[in-house]
């Protein structure tokens, strides 16, 4: 079991240039994460190419026991990781967030390691036998977020690992060490070169999208990166998977019981306070029922602790960055210029430590008000009021993004028909932002393209190969 002070060491280079991170919630250094250069990208893709032939050799399940032993090896140092994670990134130790996040990772590994991919005999009519087999890329790029950096690199190596590919992360510059001490727990059960992490910037992000070594690129991430990814990785015909931008639409319908989705709704919303690609970012909300919904969920909400990460007490935490508490804040002005109605928050602490910004519901705010047609990424929620369902239906497929959405109702299968009148990846029903490892997740639109996931997700890090005959 690693303890918290052998974690962070771990992390910190032995020479070379460092850069210092601070504790989002206090301003206090966390640690000195290394600054990798073009050069050193290239000696880890190299390192990747020549390790990645004798990882694919050992096949399936011997590639699976290692994701299991690593899986053990994440939860013999949960609470070490979830430390450096809560101080780093910013989340409380509680509630959906750090400890739920390096739980996650141990839970993904291990569906990697068992979800089944079997060869497929897609044609054996007694003259013709066509067999579909998926056969390993070679060295996958992988490119992370800094609002789930332990999970959704998990999300993007236990996949491809499990597929015979080697990986090469590069974490966000926001939070690095987070990724470099989960992998470095990671690879007590690897072979070495098969996953590495190289934390530089941008010359170093699109060197990866650009690399000829590179076979495929998973990024999450903002529409823009991931547009520029798809521009640098053009010339080399490279296989993407891209979770882009979202603002996801939440629909209640007029049968839904208020007070009994308060708090599925607060948490489809909110959590990780509201830095999550597939968090409910507007929610559409029948007349009939508004002001009862609009009640219910700013008591919820104004029950939930928010604070530093590492006091047991809380469940909501700062923003992870100066330039997101920004965006924030600015969203919500726009929404207070335009006379919406506060119900919670709208109102941060000047003077304050950390990027705190509280708890906010908006309602009676127009569907073309920035703070909805915006992307806020943060602990803001505007409420918007609708008539009939066609009209809520068509201000959540207004824009140019589908991630996810939801629809609240007492009756599911009403529920269901509204859904699949939703353009996004996945919509879900009396409940937000739910993901299953068994589950294929992925967007439409401009939240980008590709599934991650149970068997899908599996392929998507093969080559399909048919051999005929």
């Amino acid at each position: 079991m690693e303890t918290y002070a052998s974690i962070l060491t771990a992390t910190s280079p032995a020479s070379g240039t460092t850069r210092t991170l601070l504790d989002p919630a206090t301003g206090e250094p966390v640690g000195e994460a290394p600054v990798h250069t073009v050069e050193d990208l290239e000696r880890a893709i190299a390192a990747a190419a020549a390790a990645q032939p004798a990882w694919a050799a050992l096949g399936h399940e011997a590639r699976s026991a290692a994701l299991l032993r690593a899986a053990d090896a994440v939860e013999r140092s949960s609470e070490a990781l979830a430390v450096l994670l809560s101080r780093e990134q910013g989340k409380p130790l509680n509630g959906p967030n750090a400890r739920f996040e390096v739980g996650a990772c141990a839970a993904w590994l291990r569906a990697a390691a068992a979800t089944e991919l079997s060869t497929e005999t897609v044609v054996d009519d007694g003259e013709t036998h066509a067999e579909l087999h998926y056969r390993p890329i070679g060295v996958v790029g992988a490119i992370g977020p800094w609002n789930w950096p332990m999970m959704i690199s998990v999300w993007q190596l236990a996949p491809a690992l499990r597929m015979g590919n080697a990986v090469v992360i590069k974490p966000s510059e926001y939070t690095p060490l987070s990724v470099l001490a989960l992998v470095n727990v990671i690879n007590q059960e690897l072979p070495e070169g098969i996953l590495s992490v190289i934390c530089g910037g941008r010359e170093v992000g699109a060197r990866l999208a650009e690399h000829p070594a590179i076979g495929k690129v998973m990024f999450t991430g903002s529409t823009a990166t991931g547009k520029a990814i798809i521009r640098s990785s053009a010339d080399t015909v490279k296989r993407l998977t891209l979770e882009l931008g979202g603002n996801d639409a939440g629909i209640v319908l007029p049968d839904a019981d208020p007070a009994a989705i308060a708090e599925d709704l607060f948490w489809g919303a909110f959590i990780n306070t509201g830095q999550t690609c597939a968090a409910l970012k507007r929610l559409y909300v029948h007349d009939d029922i508004y002001d009862a919904v609009c009640e219910a969920l700013t008591k919820v909400a104004a029950a939930m602790p928010m604070g530093v990460g590492l006091d047991e007490n809380n469940v909501l935490g700062p923003l992870q960055n100066k330039a997101q508490f920004e965006i924030v804040s600015r969203l919500v002005q726009a929404a207070k210029d335009s006379g919406a109605r506060v119900l919670l928050g709208g109102n941060p602490e000047a003077g304050q430590p950390g990027y705190f910004y509280p708890t906010t519901l908006i309602a009676d705010i127009d569907n073309s008000n920035p703070l909805v047609a915006q992307e806020q990424f943060g602990p803001a929620l505007p409420i918007i009021r609708y008539s009939s369902v066609d009209e809520a239906v068509a201000m959540a497929n207004a824009l140019d993004v589908g991630l996810g959405a939801s629809v609240w109702s007492s009756d599911p299968a009403r529920a269901r028909a509204v859904a699949a009148r939703i353009e996004a990846g996945t919509v879900w029903i009396n409940k937000h932002g739910a993901v299953d490892p068994r589950v294929p997740f992925g967007g439409a639109k401009q939240s980008g393209y590709g599934l991650e996931f149970g068997v899908e997700g599996l392929k998507a890090l093969g080559v399909p190969q048919v051999i005929n005959g």
